[in-house]
């Protein structure tokens, strides 16, 4: 009983070594490519201090000092329950949004409440074209594509 035990667990033990030796013959990853449109992408979690796992760097992490320090940074502002947004202030949050990620070029145009209660806008081209169109929650500020 003892030897077939034995014998058992020696399979075991050498099959693991085989499996860990083919493995390590693998290719390795591919070197990553650049976007196809050539824009630059967008920073992955590791450049904002986590590992990418997830939405601070991984499970019980807040993603590092500096992750830390920018969430500092806004900590005296607390979102209300019930935003209250007019159309005015849903065209400024649309076109610091274009701001934030160096949009100068497209508008915001178009600002009207919708029959559902939101607020619609569309983005559009500086020759007044329109790229998009959008309707953002006057109280949650969810924004949806409408076309």
């Amino acid at each position: 009983m003892q030897r077939a035990l034995f014998v058992a667990a020696a399979a075991f033990v050498a099959g693991g070594i085989t499996t860990g030796a083919a493995l390590s013959l693998a290719q390795p990853a591919p070197p990553p490519q650049p976007p196809a449109d050539g824009m630059p992408g967008r920073p992955g979690m590791a450049e904002w201090g986590g590992h990418g796992w997830g939405p601070h760097g991984g499970p019980g992490r807040m993603g590092g000092p500096d992750m830390r320090e920018r969430l500092r940074n806004f900590a005296l502002v607390y979102p209300a329950a019930d935003r209250a947004l007019s159309p005015a202030d849903v065209q400024k949050i649309a076109e610091a949004f274009l701001l934030w990620h160096g949009n100068h070029s497209w508008k915001v145009a178009d600002v009207a409440p919708a029959a559902d209660g939101a607020v619609a806008f569309s983005l559009t081209t500086a020759d007044g074209a329109v790229i998009a169109k959008f309707t953002m929650d006057p109280h949650t500020a969810r924004v949806r594509r409408v076309a």
